[in-house]
């Protein structure tokens, strides 16, 4: 009987899609500033996922797509970063200012997830967010073009 009580839990989970622990989860954001600050220093935009617990389309999508971006040369030093909108977890902004991930994820206008957005140090944003997980076939596109567009307009804005 004891068994049951863990077991109807983890049966709920993996037919919702979503796995205890979130095995695909991203490192969390901690310090938004900084974070972008590294990425801009390797000529990258801060990627951050916008993400909730129960989203079986953000694990999709973290599993899928943005951690097999790790293992790709032309990204190796791209910084990644998971807000999580259901959380209270504690965050620093792009103003250095002390928030939570749902605090700023509700700054950020973001209602539906996942939603991939690419950022400056100073917090504006280089390209359409990807919202969604979109059609898999061509999300793969979506993000690389995405990761360029916003290279560019980062390199653009350094140069000024």
């Amino acid at each position: 009987m004891r068994c049951l009580k863990y077991a109807l839990p983890l049966f709920l989970a993996l037919n919702a899609g979503v796995t205890p622990g979130a095995a695909s989860d991203l490192p969390a954001a901690l310090d938004l500033r900084a974070e972008a600050a590294r990425s801009a220093q390797a000529g990258h935009p801060l990627l951050v996922i916008f993400s909730r617990a129960d989203c079986r389309y953000c694990e999709t999508v973290k599993r899928d797509y943005l951690k097999p971006l790790a293992g790709d040369p032309r990204y190796a030093k791209l910084v990644i970063r998971q807000v999580n909108q259901d959380s209270d977890a504690p965050l620093t902004d792009f103003r250095g200012e002390k928030t939570s991930h749902a605090r700023f994820a509700g700054a950020q206008k973001v209602k539906l997830v996942p939603v991939v957005a690419f950022y400056d140090p100073q917090g504006r944003q280089l390209a359409e967010p990807i919202v969604g997980a979109r059609l898999p076939d061509f999300y793969q596109s979506y993000l690389e073009e995405a990761i360029v567009r916003s290279a560019a307009a980062l390199g653009a804005a350094q140069v000024r």
